[in-house]
């Protein structure tokens, strides 16, 4: 059965589960989203509580400009009500958030973001650099995982340390503004310009 992309983004904007595991529940579900959202549940894959679960169709779009106008970043964050979205605590996750993605350049919001082109090239040359050096097959295996987790921290938004306090990740950071909240929020696209570059991440 063919999942179009429509359906899988909604689940996902539903559930905050990466794009693999919403597309393999929308099949194992016959493409019932709300079926997808009980086995995605039932895996442990999706949050029970019931605001992950809500729709998030307000929010802000935030932009940061670096000083000498050479890096710019446009930002969209998404949440429940509009009374939330004109929070100083929304505002203030949403600017930060920008100034973050200007200062690291990630690729991609989450993991499950990534092509499987990206990961897949990751693994080749960690794997070959393990075996270069003459390490046991079985050992290369658990070194290209721990490889791996490091590139995710570097090139994930959410696994990324903030800039402004490296001892918590964006995505602590936001299920602290999800608590104070109590709604369903998410980073849902951003873009990064680097003045001369013409192959922007978002």
């Amino acid at each position: 059965m063919k999942i179009s992309i429509q359906s899988v983004k909604e689940l996902r904007e539903k559930t905050g589960v990466g794009i693999m595991d919403c597309k393999n529940a929308l099949r194992e579900a016959g493409g019932d989203n709300n079926k997808a959202i009980d086995i995605l549940r039932k895996k442990g894959i999706a949050k029970s509580q019931k605001r992950e679960g809500r729709i998030a169709s307000e929010g802000q779009i935030q932009s940061y400009v670096h000083m000498g106008g050479k890096i710019g970043v446009l930002v969209e964050v998404n949440c429940e009500t509009d009374f939330s979205a004109k929070t100083e605590d929304f505002t203030n996750f949403s600017r930060n958030l920008a100034m973050h993605i200007a200062a690291t350049n990630p690729i991609s919001i989450s993991p499950e973001d990534l092509s499987s082109e990206i990961v897949e090239r990751e693994k080749e040359i960690y794997s070959d650099q393990a075996l270069q050096l003459g390490k046991p097959e079985k050992v290369v295996e658990k070194i290209v995982e721990g490889k791996l987790k490091k590139f995710y921290s570097e090139a994930c938004l959410l696994n990324q340390a903030y800039v402004k306090d490296p001892d918590i990740t964006i995505q602590d950071l936001l299920n602290e503004l999800k608590a104070k909240t109590g709604e369903n929020i998410i980073i849902k696209r951003f873009i990064r310009f680097k003045l001369g570059e013409t192959d922007d991440k978002a």
